[in-house]
């Protein structure tokens, strides 16, 4: 069902209904008091019209003074229209107190001809749903006679919006003048491992008051039967028998807590209806839904309806991250949730800590001054404070936004503008200068907590007195932001570059985050408390967040981070201390440990060498086996196994791990095929920061050389316009696409379709067997070996800016190490045929000679080569690379081409823009020899 406001305010009674052969009964609107003095208006009514072999259905419509709340009727395709009834009826509701008696309510009756609204089962699917009696907005709760409810269908594996069932929300509108603290919220550390199943109680003496919208009644064979529609939202227990047993599915998202009592003054006068609507909050959070018919959003607020399906992974039950983190506490208390090296030895935080840790520190981000839907930029290294303000952040309503380590001021001052960050996070003094650099432009900045070293700063608090300041606060005011979370707003962005060259802030929701680790942790059947990780790809990346802080909190996993300093090499002593259970890096770590060991490989000779090509032509035949799905061994398997396989993973400190994955860009294969002929199955996942991290996936039990894999259960993969050899746009569908970009209405809808469909701008093709094979790239953004994202325009335009002399450029380095770019020189272009010259421009050769060059062409310029000029273009890349967004984004290698890109060339297209791949081809080798030794 979804939650619809209802606006307009009229002052219509119940209609005969005579005539309508689909009604069996109505019970006409009553005004009543209930206990509290405050007015409502109940009424029935009960169609007979069959949907899946059901009798008829019941419909429940209850008018209250403050609720907001409206929830639509199934659409039924009959017309709208008005009806009329007469008669007695009655009508049964459920009240909630905190009293544990119970008692039903009396039915009203009356003789009264009534008007009754439109039968908002024939309502256009674009107009509103629902009416207004005696001027009273209505809440409708609609369920089948059967017993089990049906929720809505998804269609053939499309990303339909599937309407949510109305107890799921756990939604209480709420008047903003009149809030209580009855609400229990998520709960302090002192007494999160209590119980957070709540029990809806019945107040005998307060049987008229309905503080709670998810009331059905169902009637068959004359009898009256009081059942809660949360039937109707499928169980944990409902999905695989594979499935963990983790916090998160041993105890499904918090019960709906007591609402509170919501006091108003007695008046039974006609005046209440005039009065306007009220502003509303939803009080019950952190795992509320609040109601919402929008697919995508970019307003910091924004709510969207989430895509649950009926059943398999889709339909898991939705969760916030508090809630995640509160599970995994009480299920592993004392399971080490995060262990650091610290002065050479390892200091370790339970998952009891860990959520401790957290509370305090989203007080203390509280008392610094963080509201709700700001940001927290985080600036740092990979660490437990890094995880921690992370999630402090969320726990408190606020962004929590990680930014590189690598990025210039400007782009740091770009991302804090952009989710308006009030607290900054920072590693060291190093990182701290990026953000006191910019801090004059940034008005809403309110406090900055350095994490590692004393601040010398005045106004930069260190992470012991930010953690004293919390411990100091009391637990109100996080309570009453918890108790504003809601699973389908934001909670997370992850800044990335987009074709522009601006980081673009990709608005991630709770059920994004906690519903990928879920379905993640499934589907690559992990082992529930007894997994370890190592953390050292960039947090601010979409993949090492979902890999290292959520994936391993849903599993109760051990995250260990390696030290800075470990892609320079200190990551293989940390893996060989780890041994990690599972294992990501990008393409570059991987092409790391190949270069190595093939250096080993070519030192040794002899018998030891032709034992190693043997046992590698073993494991490469055992990989090819399964990828036919034929788990087989060949014959000497067990030996090579024995006296190489064992010996190289124990070597890297691959002994114990069962998942070896490369991400974030797209690996070589002959770096794949090499890694499983020594027995380590390497695979690739595939995603996108706007898919919540991996869409597909590649693991042992089901792979293909060159593939990206298979499409993780409860996702959908569509190819849009597919060619004749079947390549089209990869288009992503499911719960994990994110909100959208965060205050980017126009790129939100670019990148995510009406349908919400995430189309990715990748150019891809489905095998027989549902496996992903990446073709190309419709985006221009380059990936490199790193998992760098580069926007190549903004840099090829600000060095032209700097080199006057340059005609084009082309920017080179996806999956590169690093990048390069090939320029032309300004020539002058036959007129008729679009051909370029040799002979340099007149505005070149002035250039030419104000560096010191007397070249008057091309040939001029490369014979030799003329060293004054090689030397004034590496000075203008010098310029530019000063204010490139990172280090990673800095041109490393250049050269000059002969010939000025054209038309007839093929490098240009009619309208003049650069044909990428035409360019790639037709240089090849020349982009080969950067990238040589």
């Amino acid at each position: 069902m979804v939650f619809e406001e209802v606006d307009d305010v009229r002052s219509d009674v119940l209609d005969d209904a005579s005539g309508r052969s689909d009604i069996s009964s109505v019970s006409s609107g009553s005004s009543v008091a209930d206990a509290n003095n405050k007015n409502k208006i109940i009424c029935r009514i009960n169609y007979k019209t069959p949907r899946r072999n059901k009798k008829h259905i019941t419909q429940i419509f209850v008018a209250t003074d403050d609720f907001v709340h409206y929830s639509s009727a199934p659409r039924l395709g009959t017309s709208t229209s008005q009806f009329n009834t007469s008669g007695s009826g009655n009508s049964t509701t459920k009240s909630s107190s905190s009293s544990s008696t119970s008692s039903r309510v009396p039915r009203q009756e009356t003789s009264s001809s009534r008007r009754m609204a439109p039968d908002p089962r024939g309502q256009e699917e674009s107009g509103p749903v629902g009416s207004i009696i005696a001027g009273h907005r209505i809440s409708l709760n609609v369920h089948y006679d059967n017993d089990e409810a049906q929720p809505a269908k998804a269609m053939g594996g499309e990303v339909t919006p599937v309407e949510e069932v109305v107890a799921s929300t756990g939604a209480i509108p709420r008047n903003s003048s009149e809030r209580s603290s009855g609400n229990k919220s998520l709960g302090t550390p002192d007494d999160h491992q209590q119980d957070a199943q709540k029990t809806t109680h019945i107040d005998q003496e307060d049987g008229q008051k309905i503080t709670h919208i998810d009331q059905v009644i169902m009637e068959e064979k004359g009898e009256i039967e009081k059942e809660s529609l949360e039937s109707s939202v499928p169980s944990s227990s409902s999905l695989s028998e594979t499935r963990p047993d983790t916090p998160e599915t041993t105890s499904a998202h918090s019960a709906t807590p007591e609402p509170p009592h919501i006091q108003h003054q007695a008046t039974t006068s006609p005046e209440m209806f005039k009065s306007p609507l009220k502003q509303i909050e939803y009080l019950n959070g952190p795992d509320q839904i609040i109601p919402s018919d929008c697919i995508k959003t970019w307003e910091p607020s924004g709510s969207v309806k989430l895509k649950i399906g009926d059943h398999g992974p889709s339909a898991h039950t939705p969760v916030s991250v508090p809630t995640l983190l509160k599970k995994a506490a009480e299920k592993y208390p004392n399971t080490n949730a995060l262990c650091v090296k610290r002065g050479g030895e390892w200091k370790n935080i339970t998952y009891s800590e860990y959520y401790n840790q957290v509370w305090i520190m989203a007080k203390a981000f509280i008392k610094l001054g963080l509201q709700p839907f700001h940001g927290v930029c985080i600036l740092g290294f990979n660490s437990p404070e890094w995880f921690i303000s992370d999630l402090a952040a969320i726990f408190a309503g606020g962004f929590a936004a990680g930014i590189y380590t690598t990025n210039s001021p400007e782009s740091c001052e770009h991302c804090a503008q952009d989710c308006d960050a009030q607290i900054w996070v920072v590693e060291d003094q190093k990182q701290l200068e990026k953000v006191l650099k910019i801090r004059g432009n940034l008005p809403s900045l309110k406090n900055i907590i350095q994490y590692s070293g004393k601040p010398t700063v005045d106004g930069v608090i260190s992470w012991e007195e930010a953690m004293a300041l919390g411990k100091q606060q009391p637990d109100s005011e996080l309570d009453a932001r918890l108790r504003r979370i809601a699973i389908n707003q934001c909670s997370t962005l992850i800044y990335t570059s987009g074709t522009t060259g601006l980081p673009k802030g990709v608005m991630l929701s709770h059920d994004n985050i906690t519903w990928v680790a879920h379905a993640n942790c499934i589907n690559a059947d992990f082992h529930a408390g007894k997994e370890s990780v190592v953390s050292f790809l960039p947090l601010s990346h979409v993949a090492a967040q979902l890999a290292d802080i959520y994936i391993t909190m849903y599993a109760g996993a051990t995250c260990y981070f390696a030290m800075p300093d470990a892609l320079k090499g200190s990551l293989g002593n940390t893996l060989k201390e780890v041994r990690p259970t599972r294992f990501i890096g990008v393409p570059r770590v991987w092409e790391k440990f190949h270069e190595k060991m093939t250096e080993v490989g070519r030192k040794t000779t002899g018998v030891k060498r032709s034992i190693a090509t043997w046992a590698k032509s073993l494991g490469l035949e055992t990989s090819t086996r399964k990828q036919r799905q034929d788990f087989s061994k060949p014959f000497g398997y067990s030996v090579a196994n024995a006296i190489v396989f064992r010996k190289i993973k124990a070597a890297l400190g691959f002994d114990r791990c069962e998942l070896f994955l490369s991400g974030a860009a797209p690996i070589a294969p002959d770096i794949v095929r090499y890694f499983h002929s020594l027995d380590i199955p390497l695979t690739e996942v595939y995603g996108m920061s706007e898919s919540s991290g991996p869409h597909t996936i590649s693991m042992e039990k089901a792979f293909r050389f060159g593939s990206c894999g298979l499409t993780i259960p409860g996702c959908y993969t569509k190819l849009d316009n597919p060619d004749k050899e079947g390549n089209g746009e990869v288009c992503m569908g499911g719960r994990h696409v994110c909100m959208g970009y965060l205050g980017m209405e126009d790129k939100t809808n670019e990148s995510i379709d009406d349908e919400g469909w995430l189309h990715s701008g990748d150019v891809g093709k489905l095998d027989s067997d549902g496996f992903l094979f990446i073709t190309g790239r419709i985006k221009e953004l380059i990936i490199t070996a790193g998992g760098e994202n580069v926007a190549p325009v903004l840099l090829e335009d600000n060095l032209k800016a700097e080199l006057s002399c340059l005609s084009n450029c082309m920017l080179i380095g996806d999956k590169r190490k690093f990048l390069s770019i090939l320029l032309t020189l300004k020539t002058n272009m036959n007129l008729d045929t679009g051909e370029p010259y040799d002979t340099l421009t007149p505005a070149c050769i002035d250039w030419c000679r104000s560096v010191g060059s007397s070249a008057k062409t091309v040939q001029d310029v490369l014979a030799g080569p003329d060293v004054n000029i090689m030397r004034a273009i590496q000075d203008g890349i010098d310029r530019a690379n000063k204010v490139a967004p990172s280090n990673a984004q800095r041109i490393q290698k250049w050269t000059i081409l002969p010939r000025d890109f054209s038309m007839p060339g093929g490098e240009l297209g009619p309208t003049m823009k650069l044909k990428r791949p035409v360019v790639t081809q037709k240089y090849s080798e020349t982009i080969e020899r950067f990238y040589e030794g």
